[in-house]
């Protein structure tokens, strides 16, 4: 075989190894290590912090970060206003970035949709990069509902 062949089929071999580790993580919950003392709320900008000072309290809020274009945002919105509709305790707040992009950066948002799950007292729990899975998102918020 040439040798273009063979960088052909390792150039097929990486794309597919980086494809199926994506796949893989796409819309897993995460746990974010960092310390329980400083909480994402006071990280917030204060225009986001009022937003949800203004929205109903409650135990968990499932804070989700789109932007306009967005396809699987429009997934992701539908999924978590529906489960936090069905869910006593729990509720959903969007923000679309496409007007604050300068809030991503604080908050390590790279990557729209990303959900940051936050307990009573703003901290973070998890987050999930993607559209979260429903049974994955259910069994990590049940123990914050008990």
């Amino acid at each position: 075989m040439t040798a273009g062949v063979w960088a052909l089929l390792g150039a097929v071999t990486v794309a597919l190894v980086f494809g199926l580790v994506w796949r893989s993580r796409e819309g897993r919950v995460r746990v974010r290590g960092g310390s329980a003392e400083v909480t994402l709320y006071d990280k917030l900008p204060d225009e986001l912090r009022r937003r949800l000072d203004d929205e109903p309290a409650a135990p968990v809020t499932l804070l989700q970060f789109s932007t306009t274009f967005c396809a699987p945002c429009r997934h992701t919105r539908i999924l978590l206003a529906d489960f936090a509709g069905r869910t006593e305790g729990v509720r959903h707040v969007e923000v679309d970035l496409t007007d604050h992009p300068e809030w991503s950066t604080p908050l390590g948002v790279h990557r729209t949709p990303t959900t940051l799950v936050l307990d009573g007292a703003g901290r973070e729990v998890f987050r999930v990069g993607g559209v979260p899975r429903r049974d994955e998102l259910d069994a990590a918020l049940r123990p914050l509902l008990a």
